[in-house]
């Protein structure tokens, strides 16, 4: 592969998804699109790259950007985030009006496993919140993981990573090899296309937005680009859970971490910050 071809190919993933590709990633790029040289017929990634640059290329940019975007998830990962999210929500819901929905979004979903784990917590307090309405949206660029989500089937590999056996018999069906959200689940959750480089005002407001292990793929720009369009979209005492790795420091003055927590941020000088 020239290094024209992959710069281009770089800087067409880099304008869709915000995902920086450097040099050192040919090997990559190699291997996840093997499977989309050989879908449309294409010798290397030198024709791939001049496919692009043609007329009526929208369809192949899409799918070389779902290709080379990274689907990692699991069921309650990394753990404390959820831990802290079932500490708080009881606190969110009770400093809202009678009547008006918990709303919570996870960005950048993948195949769904975060939403889902979201919608479990959400069943587990369901005595804590008073009967309270919630939301959950899954969102991602990619609309085979989406689909993948709204089908929420899993593979055995994929729910023994971090789904506990109760939860597990609860919420999901076996069919054949894999395991299915049960129907009250999957309707806790909707799922859509979004990408974090749109305008986001569209989606409305939330008390809780989960956006994690997707800003170590941008650029200093995008990541401020990104982490002020979220703020944009918080409740004034919402909260934005982050990676473990992940900060703000540097990036916007917009947001501050919660003391003692890795994970959870809340807008800078907010009303109302919460206790726990």
């Amino acid at each position: 592969m020239t290094a024209t071809a992959l710069s281009a190919i770089a800087t067409l993933v880099q304008a869709r998804s915000g995902i920086v590709l450097g040099e050192d990633k040919g090997y990559m790029l190699e291997t996840r699109l093997a499977p989309l040289l050989r879908r449309h017929g294409l010798r290397d990634l030198q024709l791939l790259a001049s496919r692009l640059q043609g007329p009526g290329a929208q369809g192949l940019a899409r799918e070389v950007t779902e290709a080379l975007t990274t689907n990692e998830s699991s069921f309650f990962r990394d753990g404390k985030p959820f831990d802290h999210l079932r500490r708080i929500l009881p606190e969110l819901a009770a400093a809202r009006p009678p009547g008006q929905a918990l709303r919570i979004w996870s960005a950048a979903c993948s195949t769904g496993q975060e939403a889902y784990s979201i919608a479990m917590i959400l069943d587990e307090l369901r005595g804590q919140l008073g009967g309270r309405d919630c939301e959950i949206l899954g969102t991602d660029l990619s609309r085979e993981v989406v689909a993948r989500a709204q089908e929420g089937s899993f593979s055995q590999f994929e729910v023994q990573r971090g789904l506990p056996i109760q939860l597990l018999v609860k919420h999901f069906r076996q069919e054949g090899t894999r395991w299915r959200a049960s129907p009250e689940l999957r309707a806790r959750v909707r799922f859509a296309e979004g990408n974090l480089l749109e305008d986001l005002r569209r989606l409305g407001r939330f008390d809780v937005i989960f956006c994690r292990n997707v800003l170590i793929y941008f650029d200093t720009p995008t990541k401020r680009r990104v982490l002020e369009a979220l703020a944009g979209r918080m409740a004034p005492d919402g909260l934005l859970y982050l990676g473990g790795a992940e900060t703000v420091l540097g990036v916007t003055d917009g947001l501050v971490p919660l003391p003692g927590e890795r994970g959870p941020h809340r807008l800078r000088g907010a009303a109302t910050v919460p206790s726990r």
